[in-house]
């Protein structure tokens, strides 16, 4: 009886400690992906990339099809978003955040941008993943919903 119940106490704070690890890491994507939305919204296309994964592999599926990398990341975003009045003003509904493995989540959610030149709003899929301490996005799956 003695060790069952030592069984029990061992298995419920293995299962508080996750739970408690996956509420963590929700916090921080959340805390990351809200850092982008304020860079967006103070039209600092550099501080909103630094959310993405720096790196060749990073993948962007978009309307305008498949992108690799964080430099043509980058170069899209300039592109799709020339101006103040195109960046307008980003909110987020995020509907999922859930893992995939250790240290790698997606989150599925809603874009709202409204803007002088027409608003827009659309849903996305992303994949982050902690690297060196921080999450990092390195799959973005975006497209304008009508």
């Amino acid at each position: 009886m003695k060790n069952t119940l030592y069984l029990l106490f061992f298995f419920s704070m293995m299962v508080f400690g996750q739970e408690r690890s996956l509420e963590q890491d929700k916090a921080a994507i959340t805390q990351m992906l809200n850092a982008q939305k304020e860079a967006w919204n103070n039209y600092d296309i550099e501080a909103f990339m630094e959310g993405y994964w720096k790196s060749d592999e990073l993948t962007f599926y978009g309307s305008g099809g498949v992108i690799k990398g964080w430099q043509a990341t980058l170069e899209r975003y300039k592109k799709s978003y020339p101006s103040k009045d195109h960046f307008g003003t980003l909110d987020f509904v995020f509907n999922a955040i859930s893992p995939i493995a250790e240290g790698i989540y997606y989150v599925m959610g809603e874009y709202h941008l409204t803007r002088s030149v027409g608003n827009t709003n659309g849903i996305f899929m992303l994949v982050v993943k902690k690297m060196d301490g921080d999450w990092k996005v390195i799959a973005d799956t975006s497209a304008k919903v009508k």
